[in-house]
């Protein structure tokens, strides 16, 4: 019976704690400057636009900041530093619901690459909806979607090894 009490006590102060954590995504490993981005902030920083087809061919709008502008907040060797050995450097996404994706730093610098891969928070003028959002990766002009990430909630940056 005590043990009882105890959890519903727990559960009990455990609740307004959850109920307060605002959606984010954490940006960690080898970088200058951990960060943790939450949704609400997302528009004090730089927006693009980007299309992408979905499974079904049609064509969507997402808004959100070029993914190179947040690994530079944090310190994440980009552009001339990105050379020899920092070349074998990579970033991890991690989802909600367990799906990771990864990309080479240089697909992700404009130094390398023209393309813009964001982390969106809206798709067609609109919030994402909550089976998608609140953050998903978007990366156009890939063959398959599959590297466009929803609920994204962690970015890790490594050095690959042997």
């Amino acid at each position: 019976m005590k043990l009882y009490i105890l959890f519903l006590f727990l559960n009990v102060c455990t609740l307004p704690v959850l109920a307060q954590q605002k959606p984010a995504v954490k940006i960690s490993g080898e970088v200058a400057t951990p960060l943790t981005i939450y949704v609400d902030s997302l528009a004090q920083w730089p927006r693009i636009t980007v299309n992408l087809k979905d499974r079904d061919g049609k064509d969507h709008s997402y808004s959100g900041t070029p993914l190179q502008a947040i690994l530079e907040k944090a310190g994440v060797t980009m552009g001339k530093q990105l050379r020899g050995k920092n070349l074998s450097k990579y970033l991890m996404v991690k989802c909600a619901d367990g799906y990771e994706v990864l990309f080479s730093l240089a697909e992700l610098d404009s130094s390398f690459t023209d393309r813009q891969v964001i982390l969106a928070n809206e798709t067609d003028g609109h919030a994402l909806p909550a089976d998608k959002g609140p953050l998903r990766l978007v990366v156009p002009g890939e063959k398959k979607p599959a590297r466009s990430s929803f609920q994204v909630v962690e970015m890790v940056v490594r050095f690959a090894k042997d």
